[in-house]
């Protein structure tokens, strides 16, 4: 059993809980028995959700690329992992993904589940978790001490951008509605902005890293703020002939040793999960289409398939 959403030319998605064959695994993949997946609605938007590595149109795709669950098959050539194995991770954007019983992944995507958390909480983390790490780390070079801007400190990607630059000894500024300026500010920022009413010309200059989840006019905002030799990491894709823009955009990919890295410190209690909702399959369709179910909780809604948490 799995969702599936066809679109048509004007982006108009439709859904369907639908039944489909177990998928098999070839060399270097593993089956998962999906317990938790977590939605992110922007996904529809994305090219590989409506089209093939090739460029053809995709057929009723199965969104949803981060999950949480258990191995139920190895295919040939896989090495360190074994059925009935409690892991979360992602897998490729154009394959199908974990809105359904079961998905593949690979190995390199995937790691073991931490101890302390259920399939729901699990779920909601690889994405999101692995982008603020990716942007903060590997393109940010974030060090100690350094001054951080997070661009939408309450969303799903900003809360763990927040909780790791904290974690590594960072002064961090952070913008968010003004009903999320407390939640920001325990997750570790010194100063919470909302840009509507501030902006960020009072922010002044000086920013090491700034960090953008939002794109527009407060990305536009942003870059006189930062200092010469300053690093912006965007995830907002924008169709923008903005050089600097171009090269401060990335796009999240699985990586099994930072995701182990990521789980260690979620058992040590250095890194929270958040998740706003868990839903059955009946009701992801409203999670792509309304807010009614997230409501103003942060975190991400997330699927859950009836498997012990």
């Amino acid at each position: 059993m799995c969702i599936t959403a066809a679109t048509d030319a004007i982006q108009t998605f439709e859904f369907a809980l639908t039944e489909v064959d177990t998928p098999t695994c070839g060399e270097g993949e593993i089956l998962i028995r999906v317990h938790a997946a977590a939605i992110t609605p922007s996904e529809l938007l994305w090219y590989p959700t409506t089209h093939t590595k090739e460029g053809n149109p995709r057929v009723r795709p199965i969104p949803g690329h981060e999950f949480s669950g258990t191995v139920a098959a190895v295919g040939s050539g896989v090495t360190g992992m074994v059925p009935g194995q409690a892991i979360f991770g992602m897998n490729d954007w154009f394959a199908n993904g974990a809105l359904a019983e079961f998905c593949i992944t690979r190995p390199e995507m995937v790691a073991i589940m931490p101890k302390n958390l259920s399939f729901a909480a699990a779920a909601s983390v690889p994405i999101s978790a692995l982008t603020a790490w990716q942007g903060l780390f590997d393109r940010g070079n974030l060090r100690a001490g350094e001054k951080v801007l997070v661009l939408g400190g309450s969303g799903a990607v900003g809360a763990y951008v927040i909780q790791l630059a904290r974690m590594h000894g960072a002064e961090i500024l952070a913008t968010a509605s003004m009903g999320k300026h407390d939640f920001v500010k325990n997750l570790g920022a010194e100063r919470v902005i909302h840009p509507s009413k501030d902006g960020l010309a009072d922010i002044g200059a000086g920013m090491d890293v700034i960090f953008d989840t939002v794109g527009g006019n407060l990305l536009e905002q942003a870059w006189p703020l930062l200092r010469e030799g300053g690093r912006m990491v965007t995830i907002v894709e924008e169709n923008s002939q903005d050089p600097r823009q171009k090269a401060a955009f990335f796009i999240v990919h699985g990586d099994r040793t930072q995701l182990s890295d990521i789980a260690m410190l979620l058992d040590a209690g250095y890194l929270t999960p958040y998740v706003a909702a868990e839903i059955d399959l009946e009701r992801v369709p409203a999670a792509f289409t309304g807010r009614e179910i997230r409501g103003d909780r942060p975190g991400k809604v997330v699927l859950t398939m009836g498997e012990q948490s």
